[in-house]
């Protein structure tokens, strides 16, 4: 497969949004990573999930309802430290020392997936490649849903804007027992080489896949019983894949949100990085500070693109710079105003995508 690659242009955006973004954190004398308002939130996501999954394995409710509660609250926790920690973490911005992120990241690990993967599919190839169809793997779910208008359309994809939550509701699972698998096995993430995978890598995988499943199915099996546990750990993993999913969807798959095509001459798409970014990103529920608590900053996904290794929580001010900077360069600056529009509109997408017959620019 042949890497896409950017415009360059003399007169950068990114240029200018870096130079006014380092002066500002020049200004307020702050280091770009985490701060202790991070810290105090991994500590209370942390010690709350151990004490979650505590009660509701050892200490056991016996009223079913009381149970199954637990096991969404699980999975909110679940959600909360991979918005929150893993993905700080994954892109190092969680803290300065380079221990404290790989930690940060290892956290992916316990919750069943694979922080090495995840690392070349989202910081490498995703937030290079930003929904290229062929190469950003995030939007590669087909034939279950069709995001965009150069994948083949299914007559099943006319219902898709219906379905989608139950599709989404599997995210988790696959990803853990099956797409991580075939990433290990393949050495590829959809069509994309995946880079050699070092002794410590190979010990890594296996040996986290083992604990996850001596912690969330053969220990709460045999302190539970195989129905409830069942019943349990669907509700916490069906509900975990919902949210991951709804919030990095909403991100990217929208009716403002474009999915540029690489020219088939010279390998390129129509705008510099920066710009593609910009075109292929929304923000969303931005004034919302439980929102924006609880997914990470990840309703700030511009400013995360656009700097990825800046922790989450600068981004509400990072936001006012970038705002500003489009505003001068006449660039659309895509955000919806709550989590309902945003959800809308990728409803919307979704119904149009499910409409339209392959159309290719």
């Amino acid at each position: 497969m042949i890497t896409p690659k950017f415009q360059t242009t003399g007169d950068s955006f990114f240029k200018e949004l870096r130079k006014r973004t380092n002066a500002y954190f020049t200004e307020q004398q702050a280091k770009q990573t985490g701060n202790f308002k991070l810290y105090s939130k991994a500590i209370i996501l942390l010690i709350s999930f151990i004490a979650t999954y505590t009660h509701l394995v050892f200490f056991t409710s016996d009223y079913a309802v009381i149970s199954i509660a637990e096991c969404i609250v699980l999975g909110l926790l679940t959600s909360a430290i991979g918005f929150n920690i893993m993905h700080d973490g994954a892109h190092g911005s969680f803290s300065e020392q380079k221990f404290m992120n790989t930690l940060a990241g290892l956290s992916l690990n316990f919750l069943g997936a694979n922080v090495h993967f995840w690392k070349t599919k989202h910081n490498i190839i995703h937030h290079s490649y930003t929904n290229i169809e062929g190469v950003d793997d995030d939007i590669n779910t087909k034939p279950i849903l069709r995001l965009c208008e150069t994948q083949k359309r299914y007559k099943i994809h006319r219902f898709q804007h219906i379905y989608f939550l139950a599709a989404y509701s599997l995210f988790y699972l696959f990803w853990v027992f099956f797409a991580d698998y075939k990433k290990y096995f393949t050495q590829k993430i959809g069509d994309m080489p995946m880079p050699t995978m070092k002794f410590n890598n190979h010990l890594s995988f296996w040996a986290f896949k083992i604990i996850h499943v001596i912690l969330f199915i053969v220990t709460p099996i045999y302190i539970v019983g195989f129905t409830p546990w069942i019943v349990g750990f669907l509700s916490y993993t069906l509900f975990t894949g919902i949210l991951i999913s709804i919030v990095f969807q909403l991100a990217h798959t929208g009716e403002d949100t474009h999915f540029p095509v690489v020219n088939n001459v010279n390998g390129k798409v129509e705008n510099e990085w920066a710009l593609h970014q910009l075109r292929t990103t929304a923000n969303f529920a931005t004034k919302s500070k439980i929102v924006s608590w609880f997914t990470g900053g990840l309703n700030f996904q511009i400013e995360h693109h656009l700097f990825p290794k800046i922790s989450h929580v600068h981004y509400p001010e990072i936001s006012k710079i970038v705002k500003q900077l489009c505003k001068e360069y006449n660039i659309n600056y895509i955000e919806y105003p709550n989590v309902w529009k945003a959800v809308a509109s990728h409803v919307a997408h979704l119904r149009r995508m499910g409409q339209k017959e392959v159309a290719f620019a």
